[in-house]
């Protein structure tokens, strides 16, 4: 049941989002910490990784590209707050 109430909620969220534009606190931050670490942190890791001639290096980029991420993430949520498309929901799974 619990599960069912999860999932609705989400695709309520998904709708007010792709629909109206609005969202809930903190989902660019969520959203781009994510693609930080991908996009960002990866490469970031295996320039350090190569440079250095260590691959074991690699992982170093992950914590770089997390705080990119959750940078630009933050500063989309606060122009969203600004504009007034964030609701007052912040949702914890």
């Amino acid at each position: 049941m619990l599960t069912q109430l999860k999932k609705k909620q989400s695709n309520i969220l998904k709708l007010l989002e792709k629909e109206l534009k609005l969202v809930t606190k903190n989902h660019y931050r969520n959203m781009w910490l994510a693609l930080g670490m991908s996009a960002f942190g990866i490469p970031i890791g295996v320039a350090i990784g190569l440079s250095v001639g260590n691959p074991g290096l690699l992982a170093t980029g992950l914590p770089i590209g997390m705080g990119i991420g959750m940078a630009v993430g933050a500063s989309m949520d606060k122009k969203a707050k600004e504009t007034g498309k964030q609701l007052d929901v912040e949702i914890k799974y």
